[in-house]
Protein backbone atom coordinates (compact mmCIF):
# COMPACT_ATOMS: atom_id res chain seq x y z
CA UNK A 1 0.00 0.00 0.00
CA UNK A 2 1.56 3.38 -0.77
CA UNK A 3 2.05 6.14 1.81
CA UNK A 4 -0.51 8.90 2.50
CA UNK A 5 -0.75 11.95 3.97
CA UNK A 6 -1.38 11.62 8.32
CA UNK A 7 -1.61 15.22 9.36
CA UNK A 8 1.00 18.11 8.87
CA UNK A 9 4.73 18.16 10.49
CA UNK A 10 3.05 21.03 12.76
CA UNK A 11 0.67 18.83 14.12
CA UNK A 12 3.01 15.67 15.13
CA UNK A 13 4.18 15.40 19.06
CA UNK A 14 6.68 17.24 20.85
CA UNK A 15 9.94 15.06 22.08
CA UNK A 16 8.91 12.22 23.82
CA UNK A 17 5.93 12.90 24.16
CA UNK A 18 2.53 10.85 21.43
CA UNK A 19 -1.05 11.85 20.46
CA UNK A 20 -3.78 10.37 18.81
CA UNK A 21 -3.74 11.25 14.96
CA UNK A 22 -7.01 10.51 13.03
CA UNK A 23 -6.42 8.51 9.61
CA UNK A 24 -9.60 7.70 8.05
CA UNK A 25 -11.23 5.35 10.02
CA UNK A 26 -8.99 4.56 12.81
CA UNK A 27 -7.01 6.87 15.17
CA UNK A 28 -2.85 6.17 14.92
CA UNK A 29 -1.17 6.63 18.02
CA UNK A 30 2.14 8.89 16.98
CA UNK A 31 5.24 9.38 18.89
CA UNK A 32 8.19 11.53 18.72
CA UNK A 33 10.99 9.59 19.96
CA UNK A 34 13.86 12.17 20.89
CA UNK A 35 13.12 13.50 17.81
CA UNK A 36 12.40 10.34 15.61
CA UNK A 37 8.36 9.79 14.37
CA UNK A 38 6.77 6.83 14.91
CA UNK A 39 3.57 5.48 14.59
CA UNK A 40 1.78 2.18 16.05
CA UNK A 41 -2.15 1.28 16.41
CA UNK A 42 -3.77 2.90 19.15
CA UNK A 43 -5.98 0.61 20.72
CA UNK A 44 -3.87 -1.33 23.36
CA UNK A 45 -5.07 -4.97 22.91
CA UNK A 46 -5.63 -5.12 27.13
CA UNK A 47 -8.62 -3.26 27.59
CA UNK A 48 -8.57 -0.36 24.10
CA UNK A 49 -7.16 1.67 26.39
CA UNK A 50 -6.11 5.21 23.58
CA UNK A 51 -2.21 4.59 23.41
CA UNK A 52 -1.90 8.17 21.94
CA UNK A 53 -2.55 9.63 25.16
CA UNK A 54 -0.02 8.14 27.48
CA UNK A 55 3.43 9.13 27.72
CA UNK A 56 6.83 8.10 25.89
CA UNK A 57 9.27 6.06 28.51
CA UNK A 58 12.69 4.23 27.35
CA UNK A 59 11.44 3.81 23.72
CA UNK A 60 8.19 2.45 24.87
CA UNK A 61 4.02 3.92 24.93
CA UNK A 62 2.71 3.49 27.89
CA UNK A 63 -0.83 3.00 28.28
CA UNK A 64 -2.86 5.70 30.44
CA UNK A 65 -5.38 2.90 31.54
CA UNK A 66 -2.83 -0.01 33.22
CA UNK A 67 0.45 0.71 32.35
CA UNK A 68 0.89 -1.88 29.58
CA UNK A 69 4.10 -0.41 27.77
CA UNK A 70 4.76 -0.81 23.85
CA UNK A 71 7.84 -1.07 21.80
CA UNK A 72 7.31 1.95 19.49
CA UNK A 73 9.49 0.25 16.54
CA UNK A 74 7.76 -3.47 17.23
CA UNK A 75 4.83 -2.84 18.48
CA UNK A 76 5.92 -5.65 21.22
CA UNK A 77 4.49 -6.14 24.26
CA UNK A 78 7.76 -7.67 24.87
CA UNK A 79 10.15 -9.50 22.66
CA UNK A 80 8.34 -12.35 20.76
CA UNK A 81 5.06 -11.24 22.01
CA UNK A 82 2.97 -9.41 19.62
CA UNK A 83 0.96 -6.45 20.57
CA UNK A 84 -0.10 -2.96 18.50
CA UNK A 85 0.77 -2.76 14.97
CA UNK A 86 3.50 -0.70 13.87
CA UNK A 87 3.37 1.73 10.85
CA UNK A 88 5.85 2.93 8.23
CA UNK A 89 5.89 7.05 8.90
CA UNK A 90 7.89 9.32 6.87
CA UNK A 91 8.06 13.23 6.05
CA UNK A 92 8.16 14.75 3.54
CA UNK A 93 7.17 18.44 2.25
CA UNK A 94 6.29 19.72 5.63
CA UNK A 95 4.09 16.51 5.74
CA UNK A 96 3.72 13.00 8.05
CA UNK A 97 3.06 9.96 5.81
CA UNK A 98 1.98 6.92 6.90
CA UNK A 99 1.37 3.26 5.11
CA UNK A 100 -1.14 1.48 6.62
CA UNK A 101 -0.57 -1.55 5.00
Amino acid sequence: MPFVRLTDTANLPAPNEAKEVPCGDKTICVANLDGQYLAVDNVCVHLGGPLGEGVVNQGKIVCPWHGWAYDLKTGELAPGRPGVKPYALKIENGEALIDLG
